[in-house]
């Protein structure tokens, strides 16, 4: 029972969709402009850094809340923490109020590893934002680092639990950047910072 209340708090937590939400108060509907996410880096596209900093702000501090209310409501269980940090992204990216079409996850991420190890966060975030600068692309950071985390796991000999629970949520933020992917072998995927001609 443990798990399955931890699953219904933290996605219930996950779905608060900030970048939903300030678009609505700006009067238009985030998933009908730019790349039809709902997250930050459509709300940089849209409404520019600062907004986009605070979506990316709200969207780590939801998932941290979500891992640490459960693992103060359910302690000495090392998957409570890893499972948490997960659902709270499955209820960013299928939100039950906004039709299930949420954003893709992965400020949630981030937020799911500072809450695991903020050190090694940092060195996640590092190396997201070097390969970003260096290729000009959000999604090469990103799938490079939900690519690395589970590694680190595994390396460390994490439990089996956590191991499935890092690959399938590694494996759902994939998929929901499979669009992105396509459009960067095509040649038309928007550059994270578009260059002055």
């Amino acid at each position: 029972m443990n798990y399955i209340y931890t699953s219904l708090i933290s996605y219930l937590l996950g779905s608060i969709n900030t970048a939903y939400f300030i678009a609505k108060a700006k009067g238009f509907d985030i998933r009908e402009r730019g790349s039809m996410n709902a997250g930050a880096s459509n709300i940089k596209v849209n409404l520019g850094w600062g907004y986009a900093i605070f979506t990316c702000l709200c969207d780590f501090l939801k998932t941290i809340i979500a891992m640490k209310l459960s693992s103060y409501l359910f302690p000495n269980d090392e998957i409570i923490p890893f499972l948490a940090g997960a659902m709270s992204i499955v209820g960013h990216i299928y939100p039950f109020y906004m039709g299930f079409h949420g954003g893709k996850g992965f400020a949630c991420y981030i937020g799911m590893l500072l809450g695991l190890n903020w050190k090694f966060a940092l060195i996640v975030m590092a190396i997201v934002a070097l390969l970003t600068y260096v290729t000009n692309y959000i999604v090469v950071g990103t799938l490079t680092a939900i690519t690395i985390v589970p590694l680190y796991y595994i390396y460390n000999k994490a439990s089996i639990g956590i191991i499935v629970i890092l690959v399938a949520i590694a494996a759902l933020i994939t998929y929901k950047h499979r669009v992105n992917i396509k459009r960067i072998l095509n040649g038309t995927e928007i550059h994270a910072i578009e260059k002055k001609k």
